[in-house]
């Protein structure tokens, strides 16, 4: 009976925390016959977290970009991601608004080649929290997104998904 407390003690020690997260990343597949791929990254920085997007195979122009509420991308219109995340309740706006939906990124823009970059500091979206964007869905859609419209900015169908996952640390 004097080892059991020991071996418990010891059993406890050896599990160590989990290391903090260092960087999520959302593979995005083409929903239907889109052919819209890419990913998202997401890496913690002063103030937010840093999204980075690398799009192709869109057609030229604006496409909103969001993160919605699940990591589920099983239906063929991406419907199964449900709505934009918005643990708040606040209004759809943009991403550099003071009152909006933690998933409302904005857009991604594709140039004549179908390619659409992005980089910019998330100051509401985390890893960590009521925010956390972890196993979360990211979508782009087929139109842009009026950064206005209630509740989801007017922008169209889905033409990606991804689901945001944690990266392995070097």
């Amino acid at each position: 009976m004097k080892l059991v407390p020991f071996v418990f003690l010891a059993a406890a020690a050896a599990v160590a925390a989990p290391a903090p997260v260092s960087k999520a990343v959302a593979v995005l597949n083409p929903l239907g016959a889109s052919g819209v791929s890419g990913t998202v990254t997401f890496t913690p920085v002063e103030g937010g977290l840093k999204v980075t997007a690398r799009i192709k195979g869109l057609t030229e122009g604006a496409h909103g970009f969001h993160i919605h509420e699940f990591g589920d991308c099983s239906a063929p219109d991406g419907t199964s991601a449900g709505g934009h995340f918005n643990p708040t309740g606040d209004p759809h706006a943009g991403p550099k608004d003071a009152q909006r939906h933690t998933g409302d990124m904005g857009n991604v823009v594709a140039g004549a080649d179908g390619t659409a970059t992005l980089e910019y500091v998330d100051h509401r979206a985390a890893f960590e929290g009521q925010n956390a964007v972890l196993g979360r869905g990211v979508i782009v859609h087929e139109k842009a997104d009026d950064l206005k419209s209630q509740p989801t900015g007017d922008a169209g169908g889905r033409v990606a998904c991804g689901v945001v996952g944690v990266v392995k640390a070097d």
